[in-house]
């Protein structure tokens, strides 16, 4: 509280802060000033660079004419270079930007010296800029780049091409494309799989994408979500984008279908399961260069999918993908009703560089054969064990072995079941005779009985 008898006097104060004002701003633009003083500290500005950096040569006095009605004021003149002072209003014209970050291990005379040329060209380059854009850009002839080589690289990398291969595969499955965030809600993200902190984001652009995701699979569950919303049937979708984990990030081609198969007068339609997503992955995997018949399916996801209807693909110990139903829980806290599969495809573990191009395709002048075998095996023993031991009998004979089926019943013994494999024989030089044929048949079954402990079905 100011008491009546001492009241301020207001104009005083005003005028004393007016003039700080303006000695603070005078001060300011010497200072400025000083600083950009361009040839004091980096060099003049050389004429002839304008047609050596811009391509166009300009008069003398037409460049000096421009920097003048520029703000530019000019200190020093002769036939070959002029030094203008910067104005105190434009930062974006070095020395007043000039700013390197120099590797830790440079000692300081190298630094300034680095600094001073750094400076140097960058100041030279904006007079030249700011003398070209006042007459037009499109006065200013175009000059192609100079070839490095005589056959220009390749524009896109492997990645990038393996992504692109990656769409036009998933499209022609009747896969649409997606484009989501690469946040989702910190509950969700968890239901995902991992959701660290250090993942979670302080200032999120919106409450619900709050956590870098750990899989695209989320932002396909969501669009899936809002489609079925609005009574648009079940939607078959994928994303091409980034996961995130504590190791970093990850390229990852995901998809995702639900409901049931398609209305068909051939056939009646059958709730989606997981084999449904294994096709879509073996043949995005397949366009990729990964020989189906190097794979092998071991283990399960893990979250988001359903434990025991889900499995991890790869080739030895490398896992280049996975694939199953989705969590029921997860679809369940979505509102969502299942069965819902998805895959996920790792591009950034594939095998894309010093891949092996194939080789030209060689035809048998010989009529192929085809032999039918059953096994029984135990129930925990995978049909993958079965053909993989059946292909590996005899490589240079056998193309190809097919499950066709697999049989559980009461005319079993317990705790076990009967596969059928189909093998595809092809020789190549000569016709087989049917000792052959039964020789290589008896090597399939005792490979298959040694890697599985398998029983021929009688």
């Amino acid at each position: 509280m100011v008491s009546a008898g001492v009241m301020p006097d207001l104009s005083r104060t005003a005028s004393l802060r007016f003039r700080r004002l303006a000695e603070f701003g005078e001060a300011a633009e010497a200072e400025a000033r000083g600083a950009g003083e361009i040839g004091h500290h980096a060099g003049a500005h050389h004429l002839t660079r304008l047609a050596e950096f811009g391509g166009h040569a300009i008069p003398p006095a037409e460049a000096c004419a421009r920097l003048a009605a520029l703000g530019f004021d000019e200190v020093a003149r002769d036939a070959e270079r002029v030094v203008v002072r910067v104005p105190s209003f434009r930062h974006d014209v070095a020395p007043l930007r000039a700013a390197c970050d120099f590797a830790p291990h440079l000692d300081a005379p190298t630094r300034e010296r680095l600094a001073a040329r750094a400076a140097e060209a960058e100041a030279e380059a904006d007079l030249v800029e700011e003398v070209l854009r006042i007459g037009g850009l499109d006065a200013v002839p175009p000059v192609s780049l100079r070839a490095e080589t005589p056959v220009p690289p390749p524009a896109a990398t492997p990645r990038a091409r393996a992504a692109s291969l990656a769409r036009r595969l998933l499209g022609s499955r009747g896969l649409a494309e997606t484009v989501g965030f690469s946040f989702l809600s910190h509950d969700l993200a968890a239901r995902l799989g991992e959701a660290p902190e250090t993942l979670r984001l302080l200032n999120p652009i919106a409450a619900d994408l709050d956590q870098l995701r750990p899989t695209p699979i989320g932002s396909l569950l969501l669009a899936y979500a809002r489609n079925r919303a609005r009574g648009l049937g079940t939607p078959a979708l994928f994303e091409i984008g980034p996961g995130f984990t504590a190791e970093g990030e990850r390229l990852i081609a995901a998809g995702l279908r639900g409901g049931s198969t398609p209305r068909h007068w051939a056939e009646p339609a059958r709730p989606l399961d997981a084999f449904d997503a294994k096709g879509d992955l073996y043949a995005l995997l397949e366009a990729l260069g990964v020989a189906p018949a190097t794979l092998s399916v071991a283990g399960e996801a893990g979250l988001p999918f359903h434990p025991g209807r889900s499995a991890l693909v790869g080739r030895g110990p490398e896992r280049f993908g996975r694939f199953g139903e989705l969590h029921p829980e997860l679809l369940a806290a979505l509102d969502l009703e299942g069965p819902v599969v998805a895959f996920e495809a790792f591009l950034d573990r594939l095998p894309l560089e010093g891949r092996k191009r194939p080789g030209p395709l060689t035809l048998s002048p010989f009529q192929p054969l085809r032999r039918d075998f059953a096994f029984l095996v135990g129930r925990d023993v995978p049909a993958e064990a079965i053909v993989r031991a059946a292909r590996g009998a005899e490589r240079s004979l056998i193309r190809a072995v097919h499950v066709f089926d697999v049989y559980e019943g009461e005319k079993l013994p317990a705790g076990r079941k009967s596969v059928a494999i189909e093998v595809l024989i092809a020789p190549t030089d000569h016709v087989l005779s049917e000792a052959e044929i039964q020789a290589l048949a008896e090597r399939v079954v005792k490979a298959v009985e040694k890697a599985t402990g398998a029983e021929l079905r009688r």
